[in-house]
């Protein structure tokens, strides 16, 4: 610990990423990256943008950009934001929209970061307790707070809650006055999006990602979609920090991404339909999934621990995500690869059934 931390940076808990090990080579179904490789013309997009006008600032509001996502989603271009990647707009979003001294509510198992962002920000948060079946208990959320923010599908369960009780949060906090953030990172792998909803309700925000479905973790683009004034309130804040926050190769293979409906739908469907495969072949051989709407399952068995699964799997190179927290530890989160990963997979635990 460094003597020039100030307190904040003593004290703050970071978020923990899941490992990129480089000490050989693994599969990888811990980090809910795609199987497949993007789209060839996002890569052709890319290729085509590494020329002289990297010399230039790319666009600050990404105007391109968002103009090709408003209309994939029937909405305005002001109804739009982007940045890079999904946490860096649920970051601002935290910064603009909610009050210290004001409760924010969210699940008390969902994505970790959320806690950072958080305390980073110096709010006041409360962890709603997930139902014995992992649902979120909607009518615990519906009660006086500061803003709600709701994974769907959630993660780490991959379990997916309906449209119209997400709606019936929204319309509870907009007599609130309050903003309730919608992080659908996972939610072309079999959910209904909330964006259809926008343009009803002006205290919601919807947040995508095109890490997942669209296989460009590695290019590091999100977007939200909300009522124009909750857009500029997210541009103010991100022109406090860093007003250029996606460069001209990000821009153009997003919009590329976009522009090749066919290929976001192979690749999203051929994840499902593994998802699928693996979890009835899981549940044949004992084990408890939570139903998924992800590219990824949530899973434990009644005789293994899960931390001993998760410690034999690596040393036989498949990598999958623990956490050593109440409630889940006793879980494995796994990330659906490929048809010819997950066979592999399956044929560890086999064995790990058979010691």
């Amino acid at each position: 610990m460094s003597k020039f931390w100030n307190t904040k940076t003593r004290l703050i808990k970071p978020y923990v990423p899941g490992e990129q090990p480089k000490d050989r080579k693994y599969i990888k179904l811990n980090t809910n990256e795609s199987p497949y490789p993007p789209s060839p013309k996002v890569v052709e997009a890319i290729k085509n943008a590494a020329n002289g006008d990297l010399r230039l600032y790319p666009d600050p509001v990404c105007e391109d950009l968002r103009r090709c996502i408003a209309a994939y989603f029937g909405l305005s271009q002001e109804e739009v934001f982007v940045g890079n990647g999904s946490d860096e707009i649920l970051a601002f979003s935290f910064a603009a929209f909610f009050e210290p001294g004001e409760t924010i509510l969210f699940p008390d198992v969902t994505y970790s970061f959320y806690p950072v962002y958080a305390e980073l920000f110096g709010l006041t948060f409360k962890e709603v307790a997930l139902d014995d079946a992992f649902s979120v208990p909607v009518e615990k959320f519906m009660v006086k707070n500061g803003g709600i923010v709701i994974a769907n599908p959630n993660a780490p369960t991959g379990k997916f809650l309906p449209v119209e009780e997400i709606e019936k949060l929204v319309v509870h906090n907009n007599k609130l006055g309050k903003v309730v953030i919608v992080d659908e990172a996972y939610i072309d792998f079999g959910g209904e999006s909330a964006a259809g909803l926008v343009k009803e309700h002006s205290n919601m925000l919807v947040v995508q990602t095109l890490s997942k479905s669209r296989a460009l973790a590695g290019l590091r683009v999100g977007f939200a979609l909300g009522a124009s004034d909750l857009i500029a309130g997210l541009y103010r804040i991100q022109s406090s920090i860093n007003s250029y926050t996606l460069d001209r190769l990000a821009l153009a293979g997003a919009i590329a991404a976009f522009s090749d409906e066919s290929y976001f739908q192979q690749i999203r469907r051929k994840v499902i339909k593994t998802r699928e495969r693996v979890v009835r072949e899981l549940e044949a051989d004992g084990f408890f999934i939570i139903p998924s709407q992800a590219n990824f399952i949530f899973m434990s068995h009644p005789r293994i621990q899960a931390q001993e699964m998760f410690r034999i799997l690596r040393e036989k190179g498949v990598l999958v995500r623990y956490f050593n927290k109440p409630r889940v530890e006793n879980f494995l989160r796994v990330s659906i690869g490929s048809d010819e990963e997950m066979d592999a997979f399956l044929s560890v635990l086999k064995e790990i059934m058979k010691g």
